[in-house]
């Protein structure tokens, strides 16, 4: 299993264009809290704890992010609990409402996510590895920290390999 810089680095490889990393910021929690409502609304009882979908799924992301670094598994864990508390009340709500927050917030936050990728130049990084969708998230709130200026040694050793945060002007507005 690749440790945090590791995956991390693979992510912000096709992540340097500050527009594409701000679009991630507004894009990725979308889809995240979207995912959250959809697979809230099914589920099952267990020993008089309701679980649905979403708390499994959410559940088995946060223990992810542990195994790769306890700070972030406990901010995302924080995180996680809000898109689930989100979720779960939307969920109670009729079915078109439901289903319309659901699939809208989804839709509006892949637009995002494309924009972004289209000033990047280049594809997501789920396309090469799927756990790029499960690093997404965890992308988002690292470069969060390290806005922050904490974290700073990480944030240099991602740097260092996937090169820094900088404007990747397109050929088409070179030559134009």
């Amino acid at each position: 299993m690749k440790n945090l810089q590791q995956q991390l680095t693979q992510y912000a490889r096709y992540h340097r264009d500050p527009r594409n990393i701000a679009t991630h910021f507004v894009g990725i929690p979308m889809i995240v809290v979207a995912l959250s409502i959809l697979l809230s609304r099914p589920g099952f009882e267990v020993m008089g704890v309701w679980l649905s979908p979403a708390a499994i799924v959410l559940a088995l992301s946060v223990i992810y992010y542990f195994m790769l670094d306890l700070s972030f598994g406990l901010i995302m864990a924080v995180l996680y609990a809000l898109t689930g508390w989100a979720g779960a009340l939307f969920a109670s709500a009729p079915f078109y409402e439901w289903l319309s927050w659901g699939v809208g917030l989804f839709l509006i936050g892949w637009v995002f996510q494309f924009i972004g990728h289209y000033y990047e130049g280049k594809k997501p990084a789920f396309v090469d590895d799927l756990i790029g969708l499960a690093i997404g998230p965890l992308f988002v709130v690292a470069e969060a920290v390290f806005a922050l200026g904490l974290k700073s040694s990480l944030n240099k050793e991602i740097e260092a390999e996937a090169g820094p945060i900088e404007v990747q002007r397109k050929s088409s507005e070179l030559t134009s």
